[in-house]
């Protein structure tokens, strides 16, 4: 190596010395796999996944150049090579770095060792790759990375004494990495940043947004590291991205697949701050399996930023998808003004209004008008309302807290005082003093009046009003931006437009129905009905928390009584406060009573499990419950040699079959030595759908579940359990240097990926008492037949 190489090189070494506290480079990734060519000969394959904006070089490069990529195969007596590494064509271009023309390769590139095998009985060659990549500005010192090829990723086991081979799936185990992060900084103004982060997306995998319902998989998060001098402004955005129905968890999500790019805006106080560090947590799954939640750090150098327009720091919602969510709000709010129209609040107010206008006007035509301006005013009133909820608390602020604990909870309360209002306790009223005040004005005539009269309307209608306007609001959470506005807007065009028809058409006034009774009965159906959507709430609070104070079972035996209640008082055998009295039942009555009593009858059966369709979005899910296969469901699969006073500590019996399981290592090892069971590790996730399907359709095979119950000793291990560890005693991560695990998901996360060189989950591993594998590991294997072979040759193994 010439004197110009060395000095190159160290060169190199010490840029990237200096700049490895700022930011730690990983810019290509490598994957093996082996073809066979003939009984004897296999190809060796080595896939490098290259990062945008990196170069690998060649195996061959000019005198003076980068180092080259080089293979190296730990050779014995069970193998011989045949020939040279091979590679593909790649670029031969003038590189800016090294001034001279070499050949390297962007994005992917594949190697090639043909070898030709000796001892049938070889599984695996190792091997070693050492290589340096650069970008248009720097290079990295030589990396080594070690190389697995597996001859025979599938084996045949014995299921049974008769000799029948069963054959089950089991993909070489390694890494998958299929999110990369990319950081840049786009400058507003002198103090004004835009902190961009950009993840490329491996093919067939998806990202997952920001937000994400119930049940679903861990949401993106970005946790930004704020120094003094450094604010953020607003929310991280994100693109558009798909909504679609996710084929894993089987509900509608919104992903990312090939690119994604967010977006922070910050505020640079301090001159001096040259960057800011986030952490991004994230989950990546495919159409079979996911990852467990990964957490990237990124650096974002505020020094090399690129000017940026105000306009460009955040995206705006995709315009199809918004207008239709908007539309949604609008319709909703428009139904909800139709049935506040004959609520005993506003119903009686039509005519008398009407005739008002009509009476006072000196010709027609000015008594319409006064009417249409009058409807006009009521529509402005409430569309100002909206508007001040949007600039109180931000375009997409109550968005943002219609996933939190906190806003179900204050909705849960709310929604249930206006329910009992509506039933007749009292009346929600707002101070007498504003009415007063309202009337004075409206006595002065005019536009001015009008507006008052429009106003006062609002204020002595507000019993009945309020509680729809609070719905509108709630319902608005689900899509944020101007749908407080828009929703408003449709609930007062709704009350307005009478104002308009009957002023113009005076002689309909007299086909309007007479108020009387029935309209505190539309007043008590919807609180009933008020009633049953507040414990929709409180169950998603309870879901959150886990608490399980609100499992399915509860929900649906509170549904069944309030709407049990609505039916027999339809039906007339209930009678509240302001009721008039009931002589005989309208044929409307009857029909809808029978309505309500039917579907409580519907509803009954979902107390043994059912599934309950018709109101699938309501309750919590099946598997939220106390009984997740029904009540009275038998367990099968012969009696547990535990009982529950028997229980060893940190134990807990798996409902709904009494599996004795551990959720912590050391306890449930310890245990196994004690009872001289092999153990069963089960890395598992809370958002594992594929873990869940394992468990619900092959874990209760009674040949599967018979062996869990008996014959192992079962360690769940939850990568994404979000218990964090006490003050103080964080242990230090393996895998990133430097850092603290954030939580006990972390630690078995890290077991499992330095352990068993693999990240998926479901993932079952049979060991002995020293941590011995008896058996090769295998992930999702909806086949209990297969299944229970497996188990059966591990525990075989270990008895032997």
């Amino acid at each position: 190596m010439n004197f110009k190489k060395v000095l190159l090189l160290c060169l190199l070494a010490f840029s990237f010395s200096f700049n490895l506290f700022a930011q730690v480079f990983d810019p290509v990734k490598w994957e093996t796999k082996v073809e066979k060519v003939s009984d004897t000969e296999y190809d060796l394959i080595s896939t490098a996944t290259i990062d945008s904006g990196w170069h690998l070089y060649s195996q061959v490069v000019p005198e003076g150049g980068p180092i080259a990529t080089g293979f190296s195969y730990t050779t014995n007596a069970d193998f011989e090579l045949i020939g040279k590494t091979s590679e593909e064509e790649g670029h031969v271009v003038d590189d800016p770095v090294f001034e001279m023309k070499i050949k390297f390769f962007e994005k992917k590139a594949e190697f090639r060792q043909r070898i030709k095998v000796l001892n049938k009985e070889l599984s695996i060659v190792e091997g070693e790759v050492e290589f340096m990549v650069c970008d248009d500005e720097k290079c990295l010192p030589p990396t080594y990375v070690d190389l697995k090829f597996n001859l025979k990723p599938s084996k045949v086991i014995e299921a049974d004494s008769e000799d029948k081979a069963v054959s089950f799936s089991n993909t070489d185990s390694k890494i998958f990495e299929p999110v990369k992060w990319n950081t840049s900084v786009e400058k507003i103004s002198d103090s004004e940043y835009v902190l961009v982060s950009k993840a490329s997306i491996d093919e067939g995998w998806k990202l997952y947004s920001q937000k994400v319902p119930e049940g679903g998989p861990i949401p993106t998060g970005f946790e930004y590291t704020v120094e003094d001098g450094v604010e953020l402004v607003g929310e991280t955005t994100e693109e558009k991205g798909k909504e679609v129905m996710d084929k894993v968890f089987e509900m509608k999500i919104k992903f990312f697949k090939n690119t994604a790019e967010f977006r922070q805006k910050v505020k640079v106080l301090d001159k001096s701050t040259t960057s800011v560090s986030s952490e991004v947590s994230f989950m990546a799954c495919d159409d079979e399996r996911c990852l467990a939640p990964t957490y990237v750090d990124l650096e974002y150098d505020l020094t090399k930023s690129v000017s940026a327009s105000k306009d460009t720091y955040s995206y705006s919602e995709p315009k199809e998808e918004k207008n239709e969510g908007l539309w949604t709000i609008f319709i909703l709010g428009l139904g909800a003004g139709f049935i506040a129209l004959f609520t005993p609040c506003v119903f009686p107010l039509i005519p008398m209004t009407v005739s008002f206008f009509t009476k006072q006007s000196k010709t027609k035509s000015q008594g319409i008008k006064n009417a249409l301006i009058y409807g006009l005013c009521i529509i402005v009133i409430y569309v100002i309302l909206g508007t001040g909820v949007v600039a109180i608390f931000g375009a997409s602020a109550i968005n943002e807290f219609s996933t939190g604990v906190a806003f179900n909870l204050i909705f849960f309360v709310i929604l249930v005082i206006f329910a009992v209002s509506f039933l007749g306790a009292f009346e929600i009223m707002l101070p007498n003093s504003w009415a007063n005040k309202i009337d004075r004005k409206a006595d002065k005539g005019g536009y001015t009046g009008i507006f008052f009269m429009a106003l006062a309307l609002a204020i002595v209608s507000f019993s009945c009003t309020g509680p729809f306007v609070g719905n509108i609001i709630v319902l608005s959470a689900t899509t944020g931006g101007l749908a407080p506005m828009i929703g408003m807007l449709g609930f007062s065009l709704a009350l307005a437009l009478p104002f308009g028809l009957f002023a113009a058409f005076p002689g309909w006034l007299n086909s309007l129905p007479k108020s009387g009774g029935w309209l505190n009965t539309v007043k008590v159906v919807l609180g009933f009905l008020e009633l049953a959507f507040a414990f929709k709430f409180l169950s998603q609070a309870d879901l959150v928390l886990q608490l399980h104070f609100l499992e399915r079972e509860v929900f649906i035996a509170i549904w069944i009584a309030i709407f049990g209640a609505l039916s027999l008082y339809l039906l007339g055998k209930i009678q509240l406060p302001h009721d008039s009295p009931l002589k005989h039942i309208s044929v409307g009555r009857l029909l809808l009573g029978l309505l309500s009593l039917s579907f409580t009858v519907y509803m009954i059966p979902g107390l043994w499990g059912a599934p309950l369709n018709l109101i699938s979005a309501f309750p919590p899910p099946l598997d939220y419950s106390e009984s997740p296969y029904g009540v009275g469901n038998a367990k099968t699969g012969g009696e547990s040699t535990i009982s529950l006073a028997d229980l060893p500590e940190g134990a807990h019996l798996l409902a709904p079959h009494d599996i004795l399981a551990f959720n912590d290592y050391d306890k449930g090892l310890a245990y196994a030595k004690d009872v001289g069971k092999p153990v069963m590790l089960d890395f598992t996730g809370w958002a594992c759908v594929n873990c869940r399907k394992m468990e619900q359709n092959v874990w209760v095979e009674p040949n599967v579940l018979s062996k869990l119950k008996n014959d192992v000793v079962l360690i769940s291990l939850y990568v994404d359990e979000k218990i964090d560890f006490p003050e103080g005693e964080a242990p230090d991560s393996k895998l990133r240097p430097g850092k603290k695990l954030r939580n006990k998901g972390q630690k078995w996360s890290e077991m499992q990926t330095i352990k068993y060189k693999t990240n998926t989950q479901p993932y079952y591993v049979l060991m002995d008492h020293n941590e011995e594998n008896l058996i090769e590991p295998v992930g999702y294997t909806p086949d209990a037949e297969n299944y229970s072979a497996w188990l059966e040759a591990g525990i075989g193994n270990f008895k032997n």
